[in-house]
């Protein structure tokens, strides 16, 4: 279906819609999809008018009546279109049902709930400052001398803690009636776990921060959880010393969160403390221009019109962050991660020159696919991701 097919002089079908002003503007979209567009406050008002069975041409005429203004109504109803609000034909109107998981998602997030998390962080780190040998470091990750023992365990140990992770994300956001979603992707060359919640641009500002903030909860919960665990069985027992390894290991991922630039949950913060809406984007575009201008070459041109200005003016400062954030990376890739795959292979290698036997075959197997694989997939999701 496309906009001039459409018959102006009669109601038009459209899904369900769900308006949030903010300020000067109104997010207005499909919570089903997840799909939301930002309009101004009169162009708000003329689709509540269409959502109302008011006819297009009958609707632009009372525009023109209130604001003195007329609108390319057709162009309007293009926009409508872009962002699949109108009932295709042999399509029926979305059903909005309830949401599901929203109860667990209230109990979880109940003041009740957030204070039994406090206690147990709180007890993590008083058993980490007074009992000896519980202060975070990195040689907890080594609980036993077999390094791919160590790498497996935390490999298939972390998932499921990922997923506590991208789950308290989504229960956060299913509380208030939101859908999520849960997806692989990359952050520059880390391969991660995402989840989704594109509605959360359509409920108030103040609203959105415990949803941003869940996954960090849950890594504080789990962090003190095994800390109290470690305490409780003693560090030098095996449970011990296994709950302090994936206690350091969520205490890095904890501190991943501060790299601003990969968009980490603490980015997502940062935007919405300071009302942005596409930050990254706009960064990355307005880096890439001026270091088109500094280089003298031309760049693949930019609609700049499309660009929110509150984004305009973080992307500012926030663009030289991006610049350093991507050169320590790339750094870190040259000088450290390739340097220490490559001894890793080699002492691999000088091992298998001898007489290997098939567990160590297996040994070398598992430990070249834990630590190089990630780095792969990460480099074949970027790969897809520039084809399309």
């Amino acid at each position: 279906m496309t906009a001039p097919a459409l018959d102006l002089d009669r109601p038009l079908a459209l899904h369900p819609l769900t308006f949030h002003a903010d300020g000067d503007e109104v997010t207005v979209g499909r919570a089903d999809i997840g799909l939301f567009g930002v309009f101004p406050p009169d162009g708000a008002e003329l689709l509540r008018k269409l959502t109302d069975g008011v006819p297009p041409n009958a609707a632009a005429a009372w525009y023109a009546d209130e604001y003195g203004e007329t609108v390319d109504i057709a162009e309007f109803l293009e926009i409508l279109v872009e962002y699949e609000m109108l009932v295709g034909d042999g399509e029926s109107a979305a059903a909005v049902g309830p949401v599901r998981w929203r109860r667990l998602g209230e109990a979880l997030f109940s003041w009740w709930a957030l204070a039994v998390y406090a206690l147990v962080l709180l007890g993590g780190v008083v058993a980490m400052i007074t009992v000896p040998g519980m202060a975070p470091h990195a040689r907890n990750m080594f609980f036993t001398e077999s390094l791919v023992v160590v790498q497996l365990a935390l490999f298939f140990g972390q998932v499921p803690l990922i997923l506590v992770h991208e789950s308290f994300h989504a229960l956060a956001g299913r509380r208030l009636g939101i859908n999520s979603s849960l997806s692989i992707g990359r952050r520059f060359y880390f391969l991660v776990f995402e989840t989704r919640m594109d509605g959360l641009v359509a409920v108030p500002r103040k609203q959105r921060y415990v949803p941003i903030l869940a996954g960090l909860l849950a890594d504080a919960l789990v962090l003190g959880l095994c800390a109290l665990l470690a305490a409780a069985v003693g560090v030098g027992h095996p449970v011990g010393r296994i709950a302090l390894a994936f206690a350091f290991v969520t205490l890095l991922r904890v501190v991943w969160q501060f790299y601003f630039f990969l968009r980490t949950d603490l980015y997502y913060l940062v935007c919405t403390v300071l009302g942005c809406n596409d930050l990254h984007v706009v960064a990355s575009q307005m880096l890439h221009q001026r270091l088109n201008s500094l280089l003298r070459r031309r760049g693949t041109p930019v609609d700049e019109s499309s660009w929110h200005p509150r984004d305009r003016e973080v992307a500012r400062w926030y663009m030289w962050l991006l610049l350093v954030g991507y050169v320590f990376l790339t750094l870190s890739l040259l000088f450290a991660i390739v340097p220490a795959i490559a001894h890793v292979v080699q002492v691999i290698a000088t091992r298998l020159q001898g007489d290997p036997t098939a567990l160590g075959l297996l040994d070398a197997t598992v430990f070249l696919v834990l630590t190089i694989g990630p780095v792969i997939a990460a480099a074949v999701l970027a790969a897809r991701s520039r084809r399309a």
